[in-house]
């Protein structure tokens, strides 16, 4: 199309149209140039700003509290600069694009949490890296509760900004396009959450321990050493006791003793009805062997801090770890050689307390023997802790993954402790709240050690969000892996519980257990299979969940499948399946939906 009164050329060729058509273009070019630079310089700085946050971390955990400041505020600076890029003119235009600006609007977000948590809390916690690096903090077996207390204020502070910046970061939009911008994302929000729990701990110990470790005047606690071996509901059965005494953050060790000095009689004691109704028939809190057949840690506790005092012990708290725990120890500390001159290691340490002994042990009049022998490796291992550590950070470690499996767990006879110690992984409490919730407790039954053979699968499946109840599968599978039963003691793979005799030949080597789900609160049982065979199951309550309870019998080499049919309320919350501390291989999958109900 043309006009005359332009000489007839086309419209684009119109000299009152092309110069303002190219200025556009131009600008369009110079913004598309302009926001190309500042995306890669964002993106080159948030990478920078990413890694120097990962080497101010490293530092801080090796005690080197320069290196670590000065990786923060390298840290903070390359953040600056990407915000500065991610708010730029073209930045801010492209943004507010629907569709089209939503990665960058995410983009937006991201390097303003980036730099909030580069200044509000990387930082901060490399200035106080001098108190809580574990070089610093624990000397020659001594933790410095002092320090540690008058930079409490401070950790609390940056525990509160990094729980304030991990809201943020779960807060940024997800783009309605490019998967690397998505991803960023997504690793952000994991590593604020992960940095916010651990700082919430961090704050947690220093509030705790100092008063805990004897920072007011001495404290004592009861070490109960468990055998997980023969499964217990808090891992396994007591299989000997220590007391650990505490003054101003320095540890010793007495009264090593086997458990047969709890072999006499004490007077019982109440945990309400519910524990004695559920437990009562067994004695639990004068038969030690069964003190801990709830997984709730503070029952058995409370149970082991009365037979303690009517031994004429005094403590103020109970801790107890296992064999497991040990080796980790040992890895991070070192072997322990014996009087004899052999060689306790992290390697070695489970398969020797565990299996090895029983061997070298086999008869009911050498248990005084054998009892001694894991004693005198109890003894060795407190003796190495409590000395010159080589590396503090190893050790911190080690504990941390022990308590993280729940191999160690702690109960404190102060209410204002035991309070705090609720909030954390060394409590190994049964939680009373109504989130999803399948907890599979298994106690043996045939007084043996055979539970070193047993393997365990669990799996929570349940339906989705729709109405009030949803239809819930918990499947366990437990295995035998004992191959060569001839060839294990009578101590070991024979039959000396209280489980009545079952009809029929029984093989060495058979397992006589107790499985007991701990199920989401309200929730009612449809039925329980075992081996595809409708079976009856003992219903309890504890600590607000319903508790389903069969017994099974496990030939060598045999599985034993149980499935739990429930119905259980819809109700908001993760699904959490607690595993417990025992020796053999363990798997789970969970696979139930998060409602927001």
């Amino acid at each position: 199309m043309t006009d005359e009164r332009d000489g007839g050329r086309p419209w684009f060729k119109r000299r009152g149209v092309v110069w303002p058509s190219l200025a556009v273009l131009v600008l369009v070019l110079l913004l598309g140039c302009w926001l190309g630079f500042q995306a890669h310089t964002a993106k080159s700085n948030l990478e920078q700003a990413r890694t120097s946050a990962q080497q101010s971390k490293n530092a801080l955990l090796q005690g080197n509290t320069g290196d670590a400041s000065r990786f923060a505020a390298d840290a903070a600076s390359h953040a600056q600069s990407a915000r500065e890029a991610a708010h730029s003119l073209p930045w801010n235009l492209v943004a507010g694009v629907p569709w089209l600006g939503s990665p960058f609007k995410t983009g937006r977000q991201i390097s303003d949490v980036v730099l909030n948590l580069a200044t509000d809390v990387l930082k901060p916690i490399a200035a106080a890296g001098t108190t809580v690096a574990p070089n610093h903090l624990l000397a020659d077996g001594r933790l410095d509760v002092t320090a540690l207390r008058n930079e409490e204020p401070a950790l609390r502070k940056i525990a509160t900004d990094a729980t304030r910046i991990d809201l943020e970061a779960q807060a940024i939009a997800a783009p309605d396009y490019l998967g690397a911008m998505d991803k960023a994302r997504s690793q952000l929000q994991s590593q604020t959450k992960d940095l916010a729990k651990l700082l919430q701990n961090t704050a947690l110990a220093a509030r705790l321990a100092p008063s805990m470790l004897g920072a007011d005047g001495p404290r004592s606690y009861f070490i109960g050493f468990q055998t997980n071996a023969e499964a217990r509901g808090t891992g396994g059965l007591l299989g000997g006791f220590g007391v650990v005494r505490f003054d101003n953050g320095k540890p010793e060790v007495d009264t090593l003793a086997p458990n047969t000095d709890f072999y006499r009689k004490f007077t019982p004691i109440s945990l309400g009805p519910e524990f004695d109704n559920q437990y009562g028939f067994t004695n639990p809190s004068s038969d030690f062997r069964n003190s801990n057949q709830s997984s709730h840690f503070p029952y058995a506790a409370q149970i082991w801090k009365s037979m303690a005092e009517q031994s004429g012990i005094d403590v103020d708290g109970v801790i107890a770890l296992d064999p497991v725990a040990l080796s980790y120890i040992l890895g991070a500390t070192g072997p322990v050689v014996m009087p004899d001159g052999e060689t306790v290691t992290k390697d070695n340490a489970v398969e020797l307390t565990e299996s090895t002994a029983y061997i070298r042990y086999p008869k009911p009049q050498d248990q005084p023997a054998r009892k001694k022998f894991l004693q005198d490796i109890a003894a060795e291992v407190v003796k190495k802790v409590s000395g010159h550590v080589k590396s503090p950070r190893a050790l911190l470690d080690a504990l941390g993954r022990a308590v993280s499996e729940r191999r160690i767990s702690v109960w404190s006879s102060f209410p204002e402790d035991q309070a705090l110690l609720e909030q954390t992984p060394l409590a190994h409490i049964i939680p009373d709240d109504p989130a999803p919730y399948a907890e599979v407790v298994v106690n043996n039954l045939g007084g043996n050690k055979l539970d070193y053979y047993l393997d365990r699968q669990i799996e929570y499946v349940a339906d989705g969000c729709h109405g009030d109840t949803r239809t819930s599968t918990v499947t366990v599978r437990l295995t035998n892996t004992v191959s060569d039963a001839d060839s294990l003691p009578d101590y070991v793979a024979g039959r000396i519980g209280f489980l009545p005799i079952p009809s029929g030949y029984i093989p060495k080597g058979t397992m006589f257990t107790s499985v007991r789900l701990l199920a989401t609160t309200g929730a009612k049982l449809i039925n329980v299979m075992s081996n595809g065979v409708e079976v009856s199951a003992q219903t309890d309550t504890e600590r607000s969940h319903p508790s389903f309870e069969v017994q099974t019998v496990i030939l060598p080499g045999q599985t034993d499948e149980m499935v739990f049919h429930l119905s259980e309320p819809i109700v908001p919350g993760a699904a959490r399946v607690p595993v417990q501390p025992l020796v053999g291989a363990v798997s789970t999958k969970v696979s139930v939906p998060q409602c927001t109900k």
